[in-house]
């Protein structure tokens, strides 16, 4: 199933009523910014979707720094923004599609399958002098009845039986120097779960920022197994999602994502901390 359009797609159907474009901007540490950039101008009739308040739960205890936000609550943003059962959605950011797929990622947890991610994002669309605007658009909010789909999550006891037993393999999003434990500018420990590979998220896309294609997603994942469920993670649930959605891309179809990711792995000081690369 298709999951990336184009910027020409998007501009031959954003006028459509059955298709609600969601501006997904969002700057980490800088938690008003999207918001800022959004109000400033964004492509016309897009509505706003915020990663901290529409598209994560407030942080707790446990659940890492982006918790998934509970059923009731997401269904309550995505119908407030318009988005209903029926509506074909586009997600788009200015950060290499990593927020746009947290929407994408969502939709698809919630049992909704028309839901894209456009190729590029916001600069690149104005750069090409395709229209933007300042206006909001007065939404009629929808009805989105959530139907959750579990088997597409995996939770700090099913990594735990991972790293202890095998069964899955676990896959660390971030750039090589956190992965390793080199560095670690956000998260008070450094490292990565035992036995994870690493494949940064960005690699997804090619050196001019458009998405690379379903045969080359293949060739960036030649070496993971197909028979085995695949349990992806990054920092704290977003750049993670970015990769479950190359990895659908590629084909495979037994992909998980771990929603805390290491920011709630690491909670834990029983949980077992690996540095440096796998053998």
């Amino acid at each position: 199933m298709q999951n990336i359009v184009s910027m020409k797609w998007t501009l031959a159907r954003m006028y459509e009523p059955d298709l609600v474009i969601a501006d997904c901007r969002f700057w980490l540490g800088k938690p008003d910014a999207g918001k800022a950039a959004y109000d400033e101008d964004h492509i016309p009739g897009a509505v706003y979707l915020d990663l901290e308040r529409d598209l994560s739960a407030p942080v707790g205890e446990h659940g890492g720094r982006h918790p998934l936000p509970e059923a009731d609550a997401l269904a309550a943003s995505l119908s407030k923004a318009g988005i209903g059962n029926g509506t074909r959605v586009v997600a788009y950011d200015d950060q290499g599609g990593a927020m746009a797929s947290r929407l994408w990622w969502l939709l698809k947890y919630m049992g909704h399958e028309e839901v894209y991610v456009m190729d590029e994002g916001y600069s690149a669309w104005k750069k090409k002098g395709y229209p933007v605007s300042e206006e909001q658009k007065i939404i009629v909010p929808a009805s989105f009845a959530a139907r959750p789909r579990p088997e597409m999550v995996a939770d700090v006891e099913r990594v735990r039986e991972i790293v202890s037993g095998g069964g899955a393999l676990l896959v660390d999003s971030r750039e090589a120097p956190r992965y390793r434990g080199e560095v670690e500018p956000i998260d008070r420990v450094a490292g990565h779960i035992p036995g994870a590979v690493n494949r940064f998220w960005s690699e997804g896309r090619r050196a001019d920022g458009t998405w690379k294609s379903p045969e080359e997603q293949r060739e960036r994942f030649a070496d993971l197994p197909r028979d085995r469920d695949i349990v992806v993670y990054c920092g704290s649930g977003v750049t993670a999602t970015p990769n479950v959605l190359a990895l659908r891309e590629a084909g495979f179809d037994r992909v998980k994502l771990y929603a805390g990711s290491w920011s709630d792995w690491i909670c834990d000081p029983s949980n077992p901390i690996a540095v440096g690369d796998e053998e």
